[in-house]
């Protein structure tokens, strides 16, 4: 069956006159009476198009629902891309003009409770459903509105579709069990779009059942399979500038709340410095990512951070060598596969600032053991680990 533009406006203008929200009962109610429609097939799919094109994506809707779907760039009427995990490639996905591409940003923005125009050129907007969705209106954006969507993966990851899909080593793999295992708090760094997210979660669900794991995030991704997880999510201001909870308010919050693992989604702010603190009063086990090229660059990356919130360079490293002890690092190649760099142990210098020193790194295709391997098996308490990294 076809929908057209006709069809598309009138439900909208049904459910505006109603003031009713497009559920999909109402939707499919509306679309009987507009085209008579009996066959339910039919309706079902007279509703799942007009539920993408009132409260969805649009003609991005099934895109986004495509297994293994991570990102959809949208930089033109003529130009969408799309990352199945491989890099980005063509979506073969159009749209009639520049002026649809703003109708459909500016709607998501709206039913998300955020202003998108002319005045704010620009928003970060949590769909339903859990995807993210950045805008940049011209003239910020020179060459045309670009939107950027970031999907979330359906369900965690184990450990063994890492080793499948060739990022990691099955002996590496047994080393980040035994550093969960072993309770010592670590973070997974790398760059955008790297997995840090998708592997965090992956190793909150090797923690043992009986331990409570409270997640703070800005916008909720880490979907840990584990039975015991509660969620704090920050609040962005509404369209009026007010009504925003920050995350590092969460952060505290948190504390208060018997987490046996405290988890901070991702650290790129202030509240890197209330983290440290947590990891600093019998939190162990705490994890989080951080935005970092390299497992060395990770000290000056949170010096940066917690220096900003006010906190001394000094008073950074203290806290940094006190309550962190291993650094994962994940990078992405010219091909699009991600993979596991290197793993790092945090140790004081003797002038009391922190570095970090690759206990496991990969080197070509192969992953070897680094100059801290000694220092990581003193982290996971002397225990017997698999040596060789050359599988």
């Amino acid at each position: 069956m076809t929908f057209d533009a006709a069809l598309v406006a009138k439900v909208r203008g049904r459910l505006a006159s109603e003031a009713t929200a497009a559920t999909s009962a109402r939707v499919a109610a509306l679309v009987r009476e507009e085209v008579g429609v009996r066959g339910a097939a039919q309706v079902l799919a007279a509703v799942e198009t007009l539920r993408s094109e009132l409260v969805g994506a649009g003609p991005l809707e099934a895109l986004m629902r495509e297994p293994g779907v991570t990102d959809v760039l949208v930089n033109g009427p003529h130009e969408v891309w799309v990352d199945r995990g491989r890099g980005l490639e063509p979506a073969g996905v159009l749209f009639a003009d520049e002026a649809e591409i703003r109708r459909l940003a500016v709607r998501l923005a709206a039913a998300a409770g955020k202003r998108l125009d002319d005045a704010v050129p620009y928003a970060d907007i949590r769909l339903v459903g859990g995807v993210r969705l950045h805008a940049v209106l011209p003239p910020v954006s020179a060459n045309g509105i670009c939107l950027s969507f970031r999907v979330p993966r359906r369900r965690a990851f184990e450990l063994d579709e890492f080793v499948e899909a060739g990022a990691m080593s099955r002996a590496v793999a047994d080393l980040l069990a035994a550093v969960v295992a072993s309770r010592a708090s670590f973070i997974v760094t790398g760059g955008t779009g790297t997995g840090k997210t998708t592997l965090l979660s992956t190793l909150l669900g090797c923690v043992d059942p009986r331990e409570r794991i409270v997640l703070v995030e800005d916008s909720g991704e880490l979907r840990p399979a584990h039975p015991h997880v509660v969620r704090l999510e920050a609040r962005a201001p509404n369209i009026e500038g007010v009504g925003a909870i920050e995350l590092r308010a969460l952060v505290r919050q948190a504390l208060r709340m018997r987490p046996d693992r405290l988890v901070v989604g991702e650290v790129r702010g202030a509240e890197c410095v209330d983290l440290l603190a947590a990891l600093n009063v019998g939190h162990d086990g705490g994890a989080g990512t951080v935005h970092a090229n390299s497992v060395a660059d990770v000290p000056a990356r949170i010096e940066a951070l917690c220096t900003a919130a006010g906190l001394s360079r000094e008073a950074a490293h203290s806290q940094l060598a006190a309550g962190l002890r291993v650094v994962v690092q994940l990078a992405r190649r010219s091909d699009g596969q991600r993979v596991l760099e290197a793993i790092g142990v945090v140790s004081r210098r003797a002038d009391g600032l922190v570095d970090v020193r690759p206990a496991v790194e990969l080197r070509g295709s192969q992953w070897r053991n680094g100059e801290a391997r000694a220092e990581l098996d003193e982290v996971l308490g002397g225990r017997d680990h698999v040596r060789g990294y050359d599988r």
